[in-house]
This record gives C-alpha cells, structure tokens and sequence, in this order.
C-alpha cells in the first residue's frame, strides 16, 4: 500500500497537476520510500506526533458544507486541550463560541475533515485527515471528564472524537518563525533578571561613590 496521506490526498486532479509541473516522478519516488512491505505507513500516531499535539494550544479544521466550500476554524484553549486518546484518537472539548455552528453543521453531512497544526517557533507543522464525531457534552459525562481541562474559563457544549486516517509532517522551508508570549518568556525571562542584577549593581555602585561636593 502506498503512503496513506499522499494515498487519500492524490487524486486523478492532483496527478495531473504533478505531471505539468514535473513532481510527478519525485512523488513516484516518495511513494517507494514510504511503501515498505504493504504496510500503510502515516495512519497512526507515534511519539513524536503525541507529543507535538500535546505541546500545542490551537489548531486549525477544515470542513466542507453540503454545497461544496470549504470551511476553516481555528480552535484554541490551554496547551494540551487537544488529548491524544489513543495512537489513531483525537478528543477535545469544543467550548461555545460565537454559535455560528458551521463546523459543526458541515460535519453532520460529511464527517471528513483535516487539521492543522503550526509550530512556528520551531518552524514545524503537521496536518492530520480525520473523521469526526461530535456528542453533546450532556450525553456523556464520562468522556467530558477525560476531555474538559480543568481551571479553564468556557462553556463546554460538545465533546469532540476525531478518528486518524493519516498524518504527514509538512515541509518547514516557508515557515515563518513566530512567538507565543510563553515562548519568548523562555528567551526574554533571564535577559530580564540580568538587567534586573545590573541595575542593583549600578545602584550599588552609585552609593559608593564618593561626593565631589
């Protein structure tokens, strides 16, 4: 079997779009690196995946309605918000936003979607095809419990299941590098507490000197 990613992703449209741009035989030869004694390479998460998952605080999904448009959404919440269930599970708790319920519709009549996930500080991101299900958070106390994170300030109205069908890790070359606050604090905490010591030092410094008056 081939890839499974590039498998659901190669359609006849996109072989012909290879084929006259010239990335038909590199995509040949990226099919035969991944295919390893039928085994469907890229349908299960492995360590790396759950970890960068876990490492994350939003994400974006893409639907399709019934008339055929695609629709994209930016999920965010606390780092980790999206849980890693399983190797071939994703689940978070969708809190109530500003109850359009696009996604949601969108995914009553066609439960494929696809994620992704950036990494700018590290110029890394990760996009997943899916299949997902939503339950009211009311149906199922127990599912909220493994879902909700706890001290988050939001309504949570779904619980949201989403199966893998595949992943691929996506090339880094245009990502433009970019910061959360908590990772610049990384960088920028002990610059501040250096300036901090230099400053008692100067003050320190200025009472010791002696008066020209």
């Amino acid at each position: 079997m081939r890839h499974r990613y590039l498998e659901i992703a190669s359609t006849p449209s996109v072989s012909a779009a290879r084929e006259r741009y010239g990335s038909a035989l590199r995509s040949a030869r990226a099919d035969a690196v991944h295919h390893q004694d039928d085994v469907v390479r890229n349908h299960r998460l492995g360590g790396a995946e759950k970890e960068f998952i876990a490492a994350r605080d939003g994400f974006y999904l893409a639907s399709v309605s019934e008339t055929g448009w695609p629709y994209v959404q930016f999920r965010g919440g606390p780092t980790g918000f999206l849980r890693v269930i399983d190797s071939g599970t994703l689940g978070y708790a969708d809190f109530r936003g500003n109850r359009q319920y696009i996604t949601t519709g969108n995914v009553l009549e066609n439960d494929r979607v696809s994620l992704f996930m950036m990494d700018y500080a590290h110029q890394q991101r990760l996009k997943i095809f899916g299949r997902i299900r939503v339950v009211d958070a009311a149906d199922d106390p127990a599912l909220g419990e493994r879902l909700v994170m706890p001290r988050y300030a939001g309504r949570v109205e779904r619980l949201v299941l989403i199966t893998v069908e595949a992943f691929d890790w996506n090339c880094p070359q245009h990502i433009t590098p970019r910061f959360t606050e908590a990772e610049l604090e990384v960088v920028l905490g002990p610059v501040r507490d250096e300036m901090a010591l230099l400053r008692l030092e100067n003050e320190r410094l200025r009472r010791e000197m002696p008066s020209w008056e």
